[in-house]
């Protein structure tokens, strides 16, 4: 399924059943896909409480492109995104949440889009040894929404600090593209998610 944005159009892989309980958007990192295991777990989890889960190319996925480029244009899609995606899934509570790139559109959006949570899957505080550039505005963007975040204890783009978010689950031995800990995930999401489903 296609959405259109004003950045060109956004590919949804949409599990949806009959009657979900809630609407979980999940995207990729910078140069990924919505094949990344981690994603696959999440959704497994989601749909696994009766969640509707929408899998989202962004746009300069779409157009072929590895960097996102604009932030702010990036997040105008996204949150045109969501406002679609609301139209099909309707009356349900919202999550939005990624890996990368894709869990720090989650968290800058997150109060615009009017969501209840994010999970925010390998979240880069800063890029590889430069922990002065620090992201942490991003992940604090979120306000009282709850964030979840899963990163590996050898991520190099650094580990959020667990004072910044409702839960840091630290997967130890892994790396920023997680090879192994995916019970791990499971685990951390499927609780968070159940607050939705009930």
């Amino acid at each position: 399924m296609q959405i259109e944005t004003s950045a060109g159009p956004a590919e949804i892989e949409l599990d949806r059943p009959r009657k979900p309980a809630f609407l979980l958007l999940l995207t990729h990192g910078s140069g990924g896909g919505v094949e990344a295991k981690d994603l696959l777990v999440v959704r497994d989890s989601a749909l696994e409480l009766g969640g509707a889960v929408a899998r989202v190319v962004q746009p300069y996925r779409v157009a072929g492109r590895r960097a996102p480029g604009s932030a702010v244009k990036q997040d105008e899609a996204w949150l045109e995104i969501v406002a679609a995606l609301r139209k099909k899934v309707r009356g349900v509570p919202v999550i939005q949440g990624g890996r990368s790139n894709g869990a720090r559109v989650a968290c800058r959006t997150a109060v615009e889009a009017g969501v209840r949570g994010v999970l925010a899957l390998s979240f880069p505080l800063h890029p590889p040894g430069k922990p002065e550039k620090s992201r942490r505005e991003e992940l604090l963007a979120a306000g009282d929404i709850e964030v979840v975040v899963i990163n590996g204890a050898n991520d190099p783009f650094g580990v959020p600090d667990p004072a910044d978010a409702a839960e840091v689950r630290v997967i130890p031995g892994q790396p920023h593209s997680f090879r192994a800990g995916f019970d791990t995930i499971a685990a951390t999401a499927q609780p968070w998610l159940r607050h939705w489903s009930e």
